[in-house]
């Protein structure tokens, strides 16, 4: 049992998008930065969220059912989607000023939640304790996705489901050279973003059965707009 490792920060109750030039280098602190990204990231991402990204979350996370942990809430754009059969949700986010907007926009909503500073790499639950987990353009984050998606095995109930939207590495050779020249630069100003990590082939490797299907993150920039999106089991426990 590892519950007890995490710390549990909140439980919550209630009844101009503009694109910045990929050679932007951040001239503050990382945690600086950090702070910043916090403060623009839903303003940021309003067009995208507008042009298709909100529907897409409504009809990922629409499928959570049982115990829900979210892996990298963020500032909890999904919140909002979770249906009823998401009968306990927990939302693990590792960044102190996303995790302060999570707060509040979980006080807003007509959800209950526990918010828990975690690391994606380290999550403080039992084995075989959860139904689903949650990623939504967070993979591509993570300092080590495999160390990440062993995590999330290990949570998963026999049966349990990962649900995913995640950017990935371009099937166009022209897009995907771009991906990988414009890499450093974007991952500097997105606060570690991987725009070229082969995800839904990592996941693979990492014994998960993936059914997954294109989609485009459409107003946003070209390196980061390939999206797989699906559902994923631990390969011999798969359920339906």
């Amino acid at each position: 049992m590892r519950e007890t490792g995490a710390r549990l920060i909140v439980v919550a109750m209630s009844t101009s998008h503009t694109y910045t030039q990929l050679n932007t280098q951040p001239v503050l602190s990382s945690a600086a930065w950090a702070r910043v990204c916090a403060l623009i990231y839903d303003p940021f991402l309003c067009v995208a969220e507008a042009a298709g990204m909100r529907a897409a979350r409504k009809t990922l996370v629409d499928q959570a059912t049982g115990r829900v942990l979210e892996v990298g809430a963020g500032t909890g754009l999904n919140v909002p989607h979770y249906p009823p059969a998401a009968r306990e949700l927990i939302l693990v986010e590792p960044e102190p000023a996303m995790r302060r907007r999570l707060e509040r926009r979980v006080r807003r909503s007509e959800r209950q939640a526990a918010i828990i500073d975690a690391s994606a790499e380290q999550l403080p639950f039992a084995d075989r304790s959860v139904d689903t987990v949650v990623c939504t353009l967070v993979l591509c984050t993570v300092e080590h996705p495999d160390r990440a998606l062993a995590e999330i095995a290990r949570v998963l109930r026999p049966g349990g489901q990962l649900l995913f939207i995640e950017h990935v590495r371009a099937e166009s050779p022209a897009l995907a050279w771009w991906q990988d020249r414009l890499l450093d630069r974007w991952r500097r100003f997105a606060c570690g973003c991987r725009c070229n990590r082969a995800t839904v082939e990592l996941m693979r490797a990492c014994g998960f059965e993936v059914k997954a299907s294109k989609a485009s993150w459409r107003a946003m920039p070209p390196i980061v707009r390939p999206l797989m999106s699906g559902r994923a089991q631990l390969r011999g426990l798969v359920h339906g």
